[in-house]
């Protein structure tokens, strides 16, 4: 594929973003195409099979764009969908999403590692075989956090509402004596500045956005295909209400991008 064809990016709503955020600072002359399937979300309640339906219509119309790369923003379409769009795109660099188990029990200092995910995330095979793999000698607590992606798809930040439910989340891992705290939804990260106020300052917060750019980057190296640039403008898509989009993303992509019906 050409060098200056577009990187495909999607979740099931706004999450993704902040990936795309780090594939940005990391490969700012790559053009990011990107598709919030905002009609669709919460992921993390659907059955795998209604996931990858989805995912594969996505995967689909940004390979009819000339997506050179596709990255699955989402921890649960991963779990659900990435294997599959493998086997039909072979030939296809796709980068997927997975809770950062293996930093989170390197950085512990006490043992005891807490994980913000969905539902879904938590109770798939993929998740408990990375804590086979990598989770030896650590104690994982899991805390599934309904309602806070919708949280974040209002452009919610930091209200009473939010607030509430994270410190609802955090308070029983932070009883517990977690010292780390795995972001495990592409969501969470839009909260970091409200977690800073509710956890203790020496509690460290982990995610994979920056750990999924880098492996964007290699493949991309790999297939020499990295973009020499300047970046054409970002391009997005939802599913979802296009105005309802448009209000949110300027706390959430502060670059700007014309947003339009994903159909």
């Amino acid at each position: 594929m050409a060098d200056e064809a577009p990187v495909g990016v999607f979740d099931s709503g706004v999450g993704g973003l902040s990936v795309l955020a780090e594939i940005r600072r990391l490969l700012p002359a790559e053009t990011l195409h990107y598709v919030a399937d905002c009609g669709h979300i919460p992921y993390g309640e659907k059955t795998p099979e209604y996931i990858r339906e989805r995912c594969q219509v996505i995967a689909a119309r940004l390979r009819e764009q000339g997506a050179k790369a596709l990255v699955v923003a989402c921890n649960t379409a991963t779990v659900a969908a990435v294997a599959d769009l493998r086997e039909r795109y072979p030939d296809w660099p796709i980068v997927g999403m997975e809770p950062a188990v293996k930093p989170a029990a390197a950085a512990t200092r006490n043992g005891v590692v807490g994980v913000l995910a969905t539902t879904g995330t938590l109770q798939s095979a993929k998740f408990a075989a990375l804590l086979d793999r990598f989770a030896h000698g650590v104690q994982v607590l899991t805390q599934p956090c309904p309602g806070l992606v919708e949280q974040v798809e209002r452009g919610d930040l930091s209200g009473p509402q939010t607030r509430q439910l994270l410190q609802g989340f955090v308070e029983p891992l932070l009883a517990a004596g977690c010292d780390t705290l795995i972001l495990g939804c592409t969501h969470y990260p839009f909260l970091r500045p409200l977690l800073a106020e509710l956890v203790p300052p020496e509690v460290i917060l982990v995610d994979t956005g920056a750990a999924v750019a880098r492996r964007l980057h290699s493949l991309l190296a790999v297939k020499g295909c990295l973009a020499q640039g300047p970046a054409g403008p970002t391009c997005v898509w939802t599913s979802g209400d296009p105005a309802e989009l448009v209000g949110v993303l300027p706390q959430l992509w502060p670059a700007g991008a014309e947003v339009q019906a994903f159909v």
